[in-house]
């Protein structure tokens, strides 16, 4: 699996990890999918999603696959009144990923991310490692670490 700039942070940081590799469906991109192609419970594939609020503007929210985000609760978590969906034709733009492989980490800026509390019951959790195909593992309080103070746990499911 060729190295990612997810995996290159991660290595430049010394923070231990591991790469799952799958094959891509383009027609099913769910973290349900992923999960099943990377051997993994759905809870401990989190998905990485993109949120704007009027406030803070892009932020990130990232979720087990087997919950949605909810919108209010994370709102509240960045501060905001009230937060939506970041359309799919800007991802790319905010964020330097498309979907399937956003990441919380190696973003194009450094956006505020919100991880749900349920990570902290686990000892290891995959995100995107910043493309399709590549899931990073590392355990929750590592991949907040690398995150750094724009990070924190919040009730977002």
């Amino acid at each position: 699996m060729p190295a990612t700039n997810v995996t290159r942070l991660l290595d430049s940081l010394g923070i231990a990890h591991r790469v799952a590799g799958y094959e891509v469906d383009a027609s099913d991109l769910s973290a349900a999918s992923v999960a099943r192609k990377i051997g993994l419970p759905e809870e401990r594939v989190f998905k990485t999603l993109a949120l704007r609020g009027e406030r803070l503007g892009v932020f990130l929210c990232c979720v087990p696959g087997d919950s949605e985000v909810n919108l209010k609760k994370a709102a509240r978590a960045a501060g905001e009144k009230a937060a939506e969906m970041l359309p799919l034709k800007d991802l790319h733009g905010a964020t330097g990923y498309i979907r399937g492989g956003c990441s919380p980490l190696g973003t194009r800026k450094a956006l505020r991310v919100f991880i749900d509390e349920s990570a902290m019951l686990l000892d290891e959790i995959s995100v995107s490692a910043g493309a399709r195909g590549a899931q990073v593992l590392l355990a929750p309080a590592e991949l907040l670490r690398a995150l750094g103070d724009r990070a924190s746990y919040a009730d977002l499911a």
